[in-house]
């Protein structure tokens, strides 16, 4: 019986993570992320698969990023129609990202379109919709941490608690062969210890092959501790000219974050009580996510919720819904404070909250996560002097400021220690989920730790034998 993984997305790159793997005549994908860069070219990477969706046994969802989990509807509308295994927090979650997903595809396109028929430029199409995105939610299928389960002959998933956002997972596959067992561990995405609210990751051992992302590859964090103190000195500053302070924040984890560590700001008077809006109808039903889901959160979380307390919850914090109300927010003068999705600036409330903002010098535009290249957000983080929004031009006149330590990825210090810590048997690593700078300094420190690693290419088949030889 031969064992082969196929890399489809997420190398070279990081999004739209989903590699194929085949033990004989069964396929599981794993991830099936939506990519995400420039307009014509998501829809064309995002629209077909390499592979037959109904030649599927199975699918494996890692955790509840859009990245990972955003191209689901487009694998079901296509003709996927088993069992996709998630944890119970990420079913919970993707029961509210991907139905989103679909809606601002929707609103997108009726927006671009609308500007488009004056320009007479043809119609575009979202790539699915909010009704194929609640479609495909049937297909998602529970498992609770640590209980292995079969999922085609042979082959047992067991998931493992990643500490990157709530109900992430290290996906850990057991394949019996006729010469021996194979295991194999999903480390995309990996968590940093010591986060809110999240368990710190954990580290399946005696693993024979290790897919790892290189999101931050060559980079080393600063410390967490540095978050508040960022995050103080840019508020007040904004403060002190009147001016909003605009936060593109992934509504899930992110969002939360955010609000977690202004709420300890305001509880220490290190910052004014000025209003704070999270307009992502959403961040929403995330945090409502996130409260019903505690018991997943670290020791000290879990007794906060014991004792009644809500971290997520102050005085001066409003959370928008409703979008009559989240255009009111462009005639408020500042100072406040604006968190929206989507966190890279590609979709969503956030494009409309830049496009009025983005020309004040008394703005200050905050990014708080990882912004991938082509993005926009990716140009306002390089500050280019003009971005596009909506296919027009704005000049970027605002304050930009990256507050680095918000990451929720594993820095090349502990990626190089957690392949160590899967084991001896440990016989080689994909590196993904990165761009290629990154993934080339990580796997030239792993194979300075004796560790052999490859970058494959995107459509790269690799077979896996028991004994590590491929």
């Amino acid at each position: 019986m031969t064992v082969t993984i196929e890399f489809l997305g997420g190398v070279g790159n990081v999004t739209g993570s989903m590699h194929l793997l085949t033990v004989g005549r069964h396929r599981v994908l794993i991830d099936c992320g939506l990519f995400q860069g420039r307009r014509d070219e998501s829809y064309e990477v995002n629209s077909e698969f390499a592979f037959e969706p109904s030649g599927l046994t199975a699918c494996i969802i890692s955790h509840a990023h859009i990245d990972h989990c955003g191209n689901f509807p487009t694998l079901v509308r296509k003709g996927f129609r088993n069992n996709a295994y998630v944890t119970p927090s990420t079913l919970e979650l993707c029961n509210y990202m991907l139905p989103d997903s679909g809606h601002i595809q929707e609103e997108d396109v009726k927006y671009v379109n609308k500007i488009n028929r004056r320009r007479g430029m043809p119609a575009r199409w979202p790539l699915y919709t909010q009704h194929d995105a609640e479609r495909s939610l049937h297909y998602l299928k529970k498992i609770e941490y640590h209980r292995p389960k079969e999922i085609a002959p042979g082959v047992v998933l067991t998931f493992f608690d990643a500490g990157h956002i709530l109900g992430s997972s290290i996906p850990t596959i057991d394949i019996t062969t006729k010469t021996g067992p194979i295991r194999i561990a999903y480390a995309v995405d990996l968590g940093r210890p010591d986060l809110p609210y999240l368990r710190d990751p954990q580290t399946p051992k005696d693993i024979d092959y290790l897919l790892i992302e290189s999101t931050y590859g060559a980079t080393r964090h600063p410390p967490i501790e540095n978050i508040e103190k960022e995050l103080a000195d840019v508020v007040n500053r904004t403060v002190r000219r009147s001016g909003k302070i605009i936060i593109p924040s992934f509504a899930l984890e992110r969002t939360q974050e955010v609000l977690y560590f202004l709420g300890r700001l305001l509880k220490k008077k290190k910052i004014r009580e000025v209003p704070v809006y999270v307009d992502s109808p959403l961040a929403c039903n995330v945090t409502s996510v996130f409260r019903e889901n505690w018991q997943y959160f670290d020791e000290d979380m879990r007794d906060a919720f014991r004792r009644g307390e809500d971290p997520l919850r102050y005085k001066n914090i409003t959370y928008i819904r409703d979008v009559e109300q989240s255009k009111r927010l462009h005639d408020k003068t500042g100072p406040m404070i604006i968190i929206s999705a989507s966190g890279m600036c590609e979709s969503g409330r956030i494009l409309h909250h830049l496009k009025n903002n983005i020309e004040n010098p008394n703005n200050t535009i905050v990014v708080v996560g990882f912004m991938a290249k082509d993005t926009l957000g990716r140009k306002i983080v390089e500050r280019k002097a003009t971005v596009n929004i909506f296919g027009r031009p704005y000049q970027l006149k605002a304050e930009v400021v990256s507050i680095k330590a918000f990451s929720a990825h594993a820095d090349m210090d502990f990626l190089i220690n957690y392949a160590k810590e899967c084991g001896k048997h440990l016989k080689k690593v994909f590196v993904v989920h990165g761009e290629i700078s990154q993934s080339e300094e990580l796997r030239k420190n792993l194979r300075a730790a004796k560790i052999k690693a490859l970058i494959p290419k995107k459509g790269q088949v690799v077979e896996l034998i028991h004994g590590g030889q491929t």
